[in-house]
């Protein structure tokens, strides 16, 4: 399969690692440097694009792509207040759009696990919930995409809990906000703690990433996936959930 990688920083390069170690064909690597040679590639020459970029390219790598009618797996987090309209034109492009906000298989069922708690700590108001995320110190956006997606799943499953906010000096907490303390400190790859919290005791579920291996397989198997399909996906469907 021929790849197509838009970002080119190093999870880009791990990506290319196992794709190179899967017997894929890496077509291009595109970065801000040399984003004029996309358009040196044929059409056809791409089977599909993994996107791992910023928050300020995303929006225009994934408009060229549904335009030239290249699949896209797109792991870019920081962005997602106009993914609405990204996944209007890929619909009006008959494109494939594959986004997710984490592509270690461990966190999805880590995901999983977090819906179920919140479900069972409904008939338990006296815990409050809260989380922390620590990502490496060249992470750019705050919280994580991860952190989000699992707010999401709290307050699509615990009653009450209507909305997100990040953990700040000065700023109050809300009774109806899952709260988000995000910490960013050496080369973590990415920690993230739900806590339930009462004045007896505490219950915590995490995900410690050692690398971005994990993250990578996950992008590279979402590519080899969604390679000839149309629609707008996620890891729930890769996984059968």
């Amino acid at each position: 399969m021929n790849i197509l990688l838009l970002g080119y920083g190093k999870m880009g390069r791990t990506i290319e690692q196992i794709a190179l170690e899967r017997g894929h064909q890496i077509v291009g690597r595109i970065d801000v440097n040399n984003r004029h040679e996309l358009d040196t590639l044929a059409n056809d020459a791409v089977d599909a694009v993994i996107e791992f970029s910023t928050p300020d390219s995303v929006v225009g790598n994934l408009t060229y792509c549904f335009e030239r009618g290249w699949p896209v797996v797109c792991g870019t987090t920081g962005w997602l207040n106009e993914r609405p309209a990204i996944e209007t034109l890929c619909r009006e492009k008959n494109g494939a759009f594959f986004y997710a906000s984490n592509y270690s298989i461990g966190v999805n069922l880590f995901f999983r696990l977090n819906k179920t708690l919140a479900q069972f700590m409904h008939q338990y108001p006296s815990y409050q919930v809260s989380m922390t995320e620590i990502h490496h110190t060249e992470k750019k956006d705050s919280p994580s995409g991860t952190a989000i997606t699992l707010a999401e799943g709290i307050m699509a499953n615990l009653p009450g809990k209507t909305r997100w906010q990040e953990q700040a000096e000065g700023v109050a907490e809300a009774d109806e906000a899952v709260m988000i303390e995000s910490i960013r400190e050496g080369k973590v790859p990415g920690t993230h703690t739900v806590r339930y919290e009462s004045e007896v005791d505490r219950i915590e579920i995490s995900h410690v990433a050692h690398s971005r291996q994990g993250f990578a397989l996950g992008a590279v198997v979402a590519a080899e996936w969604v390679a000839g399909r149309q629609g707008i996906f996620g890891m729930d469907d890769l996984l059968g959930m």
